[in-house]
């Protein structure tokens, strides 16, 4: 670990957690919180992620190692799937498909998230929310596993969104994507103070994990520690 944030303490649970395409770990945190022994992987160097990191290929990485943990993990490049990059004519390759074989290969229960942009290419995945959370960004992102992972109820979207990159007045959610404003608001809004700019624009709330960590280990029966 290279960043100086201060983990919060939680219970453990007995887990560990194999998080991939980690980026600077908002999920990660989520697992974390939810009691798992996290480690992270991604391709590039990620010096702000606060829990023990692996520079590697995501798919490679699980393939070899995937079976050495209780619970995988991972967010694959969305790039393929979000409207600028359509618009943009830019192609990206799928990389649920072949992270999900991997993942199935190793034989450990598993969840992939994407952006809703993904959903044809996901197995009956669940939706989850900001809004269901108390977050003041409503930032839909989609959760596929091969355990019965539930959602909760999904708020009505009242409070407008802001618009991009203008500061975010009061009653507004703030929508943290592309040339968005004021970093330090994001950080608090998504959750993660250890993060910069750009992790921001790529993360996923560590609230959501938590909330699909916490059903993860009730279903694997983890015994947590007071």
């Amino acid at each position: 670990m290279t960043t100086t944030y201060t983990l919060p303490a939680r219970p453990a649970n007995g887990l560990r957690l194999l998080d991939t395409y980690c980026c600077q770990g908002g999920a990660s945190m989520g697992y974390h919180l939810a009691g798992f022994e996290v480690e992270g992987v991604d391709l590039h160097p990620q010096p702000r992620y606060p829990f023990p990191f692996h520079q590697a290929d995501a798919v490679a990485f699980i393939r070899e190692h995937g079976h050495e943990y209780d619970v995988i993990t991972g967010s694959p490049t969305c790039r393929r799937w979000t409207n600028a990059q359509r618009i943009q004519g830019n192609d990206h390759p799928d990389l649920i498909t072949p992270t999900r074989a991997a993942m199935q290969a190793a034989g450990k229960p598993y969840v992939i998230e994407n952006v809703e942009g993904a959903a044809a290419a996901m197995l009956d995945p669940l939706l989850l929310c900001g809004a269901m959370f108390g977050l003041k960004t409503y930032r839909h992102r989609l959760f596929e596993s091969n355990l019965p992972l539930g959602t909760r109820l999904h708020p009505r979207h009242l409070a407008p969104l802001a618009k991009m990159g203008r500061p975010v007045r009061d009653g507004e959610f703030m929508h943290v994507v592309g040339n968005f404003t004021d970093a330090a608001r994001a950080r608090e809004v998504m959750g993660m103070p250890w993060a910069s700019r750009d992790g921001l624009r790529e993360a996923i709330p560590p609230a959501y994990t938590r909330f699909l960590g916490e059903q993860v280990a009730a279903l694997l029966g983890a015994e947590v520690a007071a």
